[in-house]
C-alpha cells in the first residue's frame, strides 16, 4: 500500500491529511459502546478523500485497487457501531459533495448518496408535496447513502416497516472497486446485496427512494403512571390502521425525567411517557383512545407559541437512539442493546427481571405485517460480563437481541451475509478493499453462513412449496 502514490494519483480532487482532522472524521457513534470505544478508540484512516462526482469516485476507486489502498466509505458519521470506523487504515472515502437532487415525480425521489435527508425532503415537499416514508432521529444530519448503508428504519417504521422491505429502496447506483470502475443499477431484489452492508461490496453514489404524502405533523407526548400501560396504549393506537403515525415510542421512567430536559415542564414524577408524531386529522381520535387507555395528554405541539415550539427539539429527537444520546450527556457510563420482543408480555417478563438496570424504551415499528416491539432499551452498564448476561437473560426468554456491541455484519445479527451477498463481494470488490474486516464471510473462509442464528435482516429465500 502506498498512500503517498494513490494520493498523487487523484489529482485536483480534494483530499485531507491533517491527522486531528482524518482521525475525527475517522468517528462514528461507536463510543454509545463501551466495548467499542475500548478497541476503536485507536483506529483512523490515514487521509479522507472527498470527491465531487460519481467520475471521481470512479477514480478514486480505481487508483485504490491499483495502489491496494483500503477504502472506508463515509457520510454524515452518525452510525452508532463502528461501521465506519477504518479498521485497516488506508483512505476514508468522504461522500458528502455528492448532494444532488437528480430527480422528482409525485412518487418517487432520485438522488446523490451525499443529500442530507432533511434537505432532501425539503426539495420533495416544495416540488410535490411528498417526503421520505421514514428517517432517522439524526435526520437533520444523516446522508441518503448512509442511512441506506448503515441504517434499517426509523421515523416512520410505524407505517412503512424498514429498509430492507422490498419497495422501500426502489434503486441503487454502486460503483465497484476494481481495475476499472463499474456503475452498476440495482433494483428488487439486488438491492438486498448493499443495503445495510456498511459499504463493503460497492460505493452506493446515488439511491431512489419512494416518497409519501408531507403532512405537519403534530408532536406529542402522553404519560402514564404505569409503563406496561403506556407499551398496551402504544400497541393498541399502533394497530388502528385509521390512524395515520409517523412515531410511536414508549420510554419507561425515569428516563423522560432524567433524559428529556428542554421537554420536563410537561413531564410529570414518576410516569412513562409515548412520544408520538401525528397527522393533524389523526389527533382527535388518538386522544380518543387515550381516554380509553388512562393516559394523560402532556404536551401537543400545536397548541403551544411558536417561541417556545422553538425552544424545543423535534419529538423525533428524543426518539431512536437520540434517547440514548440524551441520556449519554447527563450518565457517560450507560449504553443500550437492540433487542425485540414478540409480545407485551415479552416486555413485562424483561422488565421485571433487570428493573431499572435497564431503563426500557421501545420504538413501535411495523414488521413483516405486525405490530411489535423493538426495544433500544437502556443499559446501566457495569461490566462486558454483566452485559453478556443481560443479553442470554433476553435469549432464554425469547427475546431478540441485535448486538450493538460489535461492528461486523454477522455479530451484531442485523443482516446475514448470505452467499449472494459473499458472492457480489467477489465481483465489485475482488481486492477485498471496501470498508476492510466489517465482513467475516469474507476474511474467514470456513465461516457458517447458516449458523441457526436469528436474523433481522435476511436474503430472500423461496417460499415454501415453490419450485
Amino acid at each position: 500500500m502506498s498512500i503517498a502514490e494513490f494520493r498523487a494519483a487523484l489529482g485536483d480532487i480534494p483530499v485531507e491529511d491533517h491527522p486531528r482532522i482524518v482521525q475525527q472524521r475517522s468517528r462514528d457513534h461507536y463510543w454509545y459502546s463501551p466495548i467499542l470505544k475500548a478497541r476503536l478508540d485507536q483506529v483512523t484512516a490515514e487521509i479522507v478523500v472527498s470527491p465531487r462526482s460519481v467520475e471521481e469516485v470512479k477514480t478514486v476507486l480505481r487508483e485504490a485497487h491499483r495502489h491496494g489502498v483500503p477504502i472506508t466509505p463515509r457520510g454524515a458519521g452518525t452510525g452508532n457501531y463502528g461501521q465506519a470506523m477504518p479498521l485497516s487504515g488506508g483512505a476514508m472515502l468522504n461522500l458528502m459533495n455528492l448532494d444532488k437532487v437528480i430527480e422528482i415525480t409525485p412518487e418517487r425521489v432520485r438522488a446523490q448518496a451525499g443529500i442530507v435527508l432533511e434537505k432532501l425532503d425539503e426539495a420533495t415537499k416544495a416540488a410535490v408535496g411528498g417526503e421520505l416514508r421514514f428517517h432517522p432521529s439524526t435526520y437533520r444530519m444523516a446522508s441518503l447513502g448512509g442511512f441506506i448503508a448503515g441504517g434499517s428504519g426509523g421515523v416512520g417504521s410505524i407505517r412503512w416497516g424498514g429498509l430492507r422491505n422490498l419497495g422501500s429502496i426502489l434503486r441503487l447506483k454502486v460503483i465497484t472497486c476494481e481495475a476499472e470502475p463499474r456503475e452498476l443499477e440495482l433494483t428488487g431484489e439486488d438491492i438486498l446485496k448493499v443495503a445495510h452492508a456498511y459499504g463493503t461490496n460497492g460505493i452506493i453514489v446515488e439511491a431512489e427512494m419512494p416518497l409519501a404524502p408531507a403532512y405537519e405533523w403534530v408532536d406529542m407526548m402522553v404519560g402514564f403512571d404505569d409503563f406496561i400501560d403506556a407499551c398496551r396504549f402504544a400497541e393498541a393506537v399502533g394497530r388502528q390502521d385509521s390512524l395515520l403515525l409517523k412515531e410511536l415510542s414508549p420510554c419507561a421512567a425515569p428516563i423522560p425525567q432524567d433524559y428529556f430536559n428542554r421537554h420536563k415542564p410537561y413531564i410529570k414524577d414518576g410516569q412513562s411517557v409515548v412520544l408520538i408524531m401525528a397527522a393533524p386529522v389523526a389527533v382527535d381520535p388518538l386522544l380518543v383512545h387515550l381516554g380509553h387507555h388512562g393516559g394523560e395528554l402532556l404536551y401537543r405541539a400545536d397548541k403551544i407559541g411558536e417561541t417556545e415550539k422553538r425552544r424545543l427539539p423535534p419529538i423525533y429527537e428524543l426518539a431512536w437512539n437520540h434517547t440514548t444520546l440524551r441520556g449519554l450527556k447527563v450518565d457517560p457510563s450507560i449504553t443500550y442493546l437492540q433487542t425485540q420482543y414478540p409480545t407485551l408480555e415479552h416486555v413485562e417478563r424483561i422488565v421485571s427481571m433487570l428493573g431499572d438496570e435497564m431503563p426500557m424504551h421501545i420504538e413501535m415499528t411495523r414488521f413483516d405485517g405486525r405490530v411489535v416491539f423493538s426495544g433500544l432499551p437502556i443499559v446501566r452498564y457495569t461490566s462486558e460480563e454483566r452485559l453478556e448476561e443481560i443479553i442470554r437473560i433476553h435469549e432464554e426468554n425469547d427475546c431478540l437481541v441485535f448486538n450493538p456491541h460489535r461492528f461486523t455484519l454477522e455479530e451484531g445479527g442485523m443482516k446475514r451475509t448470505d452467499q449472494a451477498q459473499l458472492a457480489f463481494k467477489h465481483d465489485a470488490d475482488p481486492s477485498g478493499l471496501l470498508n476492510p474486516g466489517k465482513m467475516i464471510a469474507w476474511d474467514d473462509p470456513d465461516f457458517d453462513l447458516n449458523s441457526g442464528r436469528a436474523w433481522l435482516f435476511t436474503g430472500l429465500e423461496p417460499a415454501k412449496g415453490a419450485a
